[in-house]
């Protein structure tokens, strides 16, 4: 039997063991180098190197992680210096030193804030139906605490127009407000919802407002003005009662004026002593120049108020051709007696009819003043202070 023959060459020359003692030796060099390491830096920036054969020594920036907020969320607690997106902005609108730029979001917010802030101290008593106005001890008077300023160019003829109806249609009435101009005078019915929200906002747009008391019309109660209308034969408690009642169904509006009322204006005493009332509490009192005009002035003189009477129903006829032609009507009595009055409806075409004749007025020599501007000049006051 031939003798087995024994390789010469030795053991870690065979390519498959030489590979595996290198793998072995390159793990151990592995965990040496991670287990036994010194653990990272921590504060500053630490610095990780790793070697790349052929390349320098290439460096990560690790950026440091900020402390912990210190902020603790706590009931009774707060940091003042934390502000929520919008929180500073609704500050400044609602009661910071900020005064926004005009015609802005934010201005609009505060103008209605503003508007909203009524009504005003000692200018108010409770009533059956909310705040019944009063005059102040000082003698501030609601007439001229709720009223447009108004700062006139001397010599030039003045308008004013009282656009009534509103509160009922809430199209009409956002209309009336965003469109005509802020020198209008608007008028409510004491009967709209959230009636006190439809003020503010025509008080934040730049109107004066005014309150319409519903009066008795000869049909009565065929065509009936509504709950609490004011009666030509009911008792003067009955009256008062049914005015109060009206008078504080809101704030913030400077003085009165009829709807309807032809059967009542037929009643001098009877109107007279609403009219006295109506005085006696600080307002302006105001028809709309419909029906018997005589007998209003009747029932103003004997109660002593002054009573401003429209010189014109601008919208009797509620056509664009008519309305012009009573809109130059009040532009004729201006020049010839310094200053008009008319009154309309919150038609959709007596807006836009104003909107357009409002337009070009300044042009044409004339002032558009608010109602209570009129109203002062014919009761012979020569501002809104008194």
């Amino acid at each position: 039997m031939p003798a087995r023959q024994t390789s010469d060459t030795p053991p870690l020359r065979n390519p498959l063991i030489a590979a595996a003692c290198l793998f072995f030796v390159a793990g151990l060099a592995f965990a040496a180098i991670v287990f036994l390491a010194p653990a990272p830096q921590t504060g500053s920036a630490a610095r990780t190197a790793l070697d790349m054969p052929g390349e320098e020594e290439a460096v990560i920036e690790v950026a440091e992680m900020p402390p912990a907020s210190p902020l603790v969320f706590a009931e009774g607690e707060a940091d003042e210096s934390l502000s929520l997106p919008g929180v500073r902005e609704t500050h400044d609108v609602l009661g910071g030193e900020v005064e926004p730029p005009p015609g802005s979001n934010a201005a609009r917010a505060l103008a209605l804030q503003r508007a909203s802030n009524v009504p005003y101290a000692g200018l108010f008593e409770e009533g059956p139906g909310g705040p019944l106005p009063i005059i102040a001890s000082d003698g501030r008077r609601p007439s001229s605490a709720y009223a447009r300023p108004f700062e006139g160019e001397p010599g030039v003829p003045v308008i004013a127009v009282i656009v009534g109806g509103l509160g009922v249609s809430e199209s009409l009435t956002q209309a009336a407000i965003d469109t005509l101009p802020p020198e209008i005078t608007l008028s409510f019915v004491p009967y709209a919802r959230d009636l006190q929200s439809w003020m503010n906002r025509a008080r934040a747009a730049g109107h004066e407002v005014m309150i319409e008391l519903p009066m008795e019309p000869f049909d009565y109660p065929n065509n009936d003005p509504g709950p609490h209308t004011l009666l030509a034969d009911a008792g003067e408690a009955e009256n008062m009662r049914r005015l109060h009642w009206l008078l504080s169904r809101a704030s913030g509006y400077f003085g009165v004026t009829n709807y309807l009322g032809a059967r009542l204006t037929g009643s001098e005493a009877a109107l007279a002593r609403i009219y006295g009332e109506v005085e006696r509490r600080g307002l302006a009192t105001f028809h709309d120049g419909a029906g018997r005009q005589g007998a209003a002035s009747a029932a103003a003189a004997r109660a002593g108020v002054p009573l401003a009477l429209a010189d014109r129903v601008i919208d009797g006829d509620p056509s664009t051709r008519a309305i012009d032609a009573r809109l130059l009507e009040l532009e004729a009595l201006a020049i010839q007696n310094g200053h008009s009055l008319g009154s309309g409806f919150a038609y959709p075409v007596t807006v836009s009819a104003l909107q357009s004749w409002a337009e070009g007025l300044e042009r044409r020599g004339y002032q558009l003043a608010p109602a209570s501007h009129v109203a002062n000049i014919r009761a012979g006051r020569t501002g809104q202070d008194t």
